[in-house]
């Protein structure tokens, strides 16, 4: 503060001695330089955030290839590329009529045994009751012996009878399970709710069991996947902010927020794994789409 006192001594020319004003002036000057900037700052002054750069592609929540679960011959294509589609939606056919057939014996063949188990159930009734009969007038030496093993025999094969048909009958309801299996596989479904983003399935195409039909893309939510440096993961906190564009669309500045951050660090890269959650999404937005990220820290 004396510099600043002697120069204004200097300016003063003649007077060597400066007056009052100038010295408590120049006392206000080297005060206010030696203050920290305040909230008035001028935006010029105030330190500019720095802002993280980068970009990643955007992802559907839910993505699959719809598989063939079994070969046949395609007889029906319901959607096509763009389509929108339901869970559970059907989307093709496999030809079944070998299938339907098989089911319907099948089904004939259960009904069958079930009305021989019935019948032989029945009869097993009517020996058990006849067995009764034959312990009292055996204990009261009415009935022989080799009349009292007849009964006993008969039973016992009335009940083995029974437990052949059972499992006849068992194995014939699992036959029908599988059949109606394979019957349900001749038609393809759409697993979630979404919009068809492939289709390499042609009409009357023969396919084999893995044969990729079509790949389907949820469309909301929407996600973003991009890495940061391990030294800049602290900044990118879950509801973090985040602002997507791309030249393909250089009017779009759209709205994310951090939605999930991988717990471990890519030892190859030194880099983390950031998922970015869309918000509200523009519908000229599509899965597969690379975007620039920009996020301040």
């Amino acid at each position: 503060m004396l510099a600043v006192v002697a120069g204004v001594a200097g300016l003063c020319g003649c007077n060597p001695r400066p007056s009052q004003e100038a010295v408590a002036d120049a006392q206000r000057m080297a005060v206010s330089s030696t203050q920290p900037a305040g909230p008035g700052m001028a935006a010029a002054e105030q330190p500019a955030k720095q802002v993280f750069h980068t970009s990643g592609p955007l992802v559907a929540a839910e993505q699959a290839d719809i598989a063939a679960q079994r070969g046949g011959r395609v007889v029906q294509i319901l959607v096509d590329i763009g389509d929108h589609v339901r869970r559970g939606q059907v989307m093709a056919v496999l030809d079944d009529r070998e299938l339907k057939v098989a089911c319907a014996e099948q089904r004939a063949k259960v009904a069958s045994l079930q009305a021989q188990v019935q019948e032989w159930e029945s009869q097993q009734m009517v020996v058990t009751a006849d067995m009764q009969r034959a312990d009292a007038l055996r204990a009261d030496q009415i009935l022989s012996t080799e009349s009292w093993e007849h009964t006993k025999y008969e039973l016992a094969e009335t009940k083995d009878e029974v437990a052949r048909y059972r499992a006849e009958e068992q194995a014939a309801e699992a036959a029908l399970a599988a059949a109606n299996l394979q019957l349900a596989e001749s038609r393809i479904v759409a697993p979630f709710s979404g919009v068809v983003g492939r289709r390499p399935l042609r009409m009357a195409q023969q396919v084999k069991t893995g044969d990729v039909l079509f790949w389907v893309t949820a469309v909301d939510p929407l996600r973003i996947l991009f890495t940061v440096p391990e030294s800049e993961m602290a900044a990118f906190a879950r509801g973090t902010r985040l602002w997507l564009s791309t030249p393909v669309l250089p009017g779009l500045r759209q709205r994310a927020r951090v939605y999930r951050v991988s717990p471990v660090v890519d030892p190859a890269s030194g880099s983390v794994q950031v998922i970015g959650e869309v918000v509200d999404p523009s519908p000229l937005l599509k899965p597969g789409m690379t975007m620039q990220v920009r996020a301040q820290r």
